[in-house]
């Protein structure tokens, strides 16, 4: 039995992908529906579905940082009204992606090939580095194609963030990790925890990508301050962070990046 999940903060058109998949792959089971990206992530969380059609523009989390967050071995099928910019960077590294509004043509492309590789019985492999790279980039540019005036703008150096009611300013090159807290987000540096009053997915299009590695949908480690790495025998991905006590967990989108540490 294959079973999946649809994310959509639209009911007509969450309603109008079921009905189009129950038509085409009558033995698919929907376990869950979600109208928003947390609801989402939850529920995969929950059921564990083989496959996830995910719109990328929801209240939350959106679409791509919930991918970015799945723990298990879900394929994720993007369902997108992004610009050619997505299109073409999902095109080029083969990422399952629906156009709104969804056709039953496209529809059709789509669930021969999920049925071909569930048929295959063979585990999804860990994402390519490539999509690692493209969700990044789709997550700090806002996923479109405004990414190159993203990309060309100077990363941040210093950040104002407190702690009680001192503020101090911080070289970003100190900041060992950050971490979301709801509209906050909390810097770890050797000398303790701060707050900086923004939003992590705010923040990052500010930091260089070169030394500040999303490795979680809420974690942000500076490269430079990682030891070394550790999986489990559950497979999951650890990381020993400079004078950080706690091991840092890497979601399954981003464990390539620590193969050969």
């Amino acid at each position: 039995m294959t079973t999946a999940l649809i994310a959509d903060d639209e009911s007509l058109l969450r309603e109008d992908l079921r009905d189009k998949l129950t038509a085409l792959w009558p033995d698919l089971v929907i376990v869950a529906e979600a109208a928003n990206g947390n609801e989402a992530a939850d529920l995969i969380a929950r059921h564990e579905p083989d496959i996830a059609f995910l719109d990328i523009k929801m209240p939350g989390q959106t679409g791509i940082e919930v991918a970015q967050g799945i723990e298990t071995d879900t394929r994720v099928v993007f369902v997108t009204a992004y610009d050619q910019y997505a299109v073409d960077a999902f095109e080029r590294e083969a990422i399952d992606y629906l156009l709104k509004p969804v056709t039953r043509e496209r529809l059709a492309q789509t669930v021969t090939r999920l049925k071909n590789a569930v048929a295959s019985d063979v585990p999804e492999a860990a994402p390519a580095p490539e999509l690692a790279q493209i969700l990044n980039l789709l997550a700090r540019a806002g996923g479109s194609a405004t990414a190159a005036g993203a990309a060309a703008r100077a990363p941040l150096r210093w950040i104002r963030a407190s702690r009680g009611d001192t503020t101090y300013q911080i070289a970003v090159d100190e900041v060992l990790y950050f971490q979301s807290d709801d509209k906050y987000t909390i810097v770890y540096t050797a000398n303790g925890e701060h707050v900086i009053r923004m939003p992590l997915a705010e923040l990052v299009s500010s930091l260089d990508a070169e030394y500040f590695w999303q490795v979680h949908r809420g974690t942000i480690v500076n490269i430079r301050n990682v030891l070394s790495s550790k999986r489990d025998g559950d497979g999951r991905v650890w990381l020993n962070v400079r004078d950080v006590a706690k091991p840092i967990t890497v979601s399954r989108a981003y464990q390539h990046l620590f193969k050969q540490m």
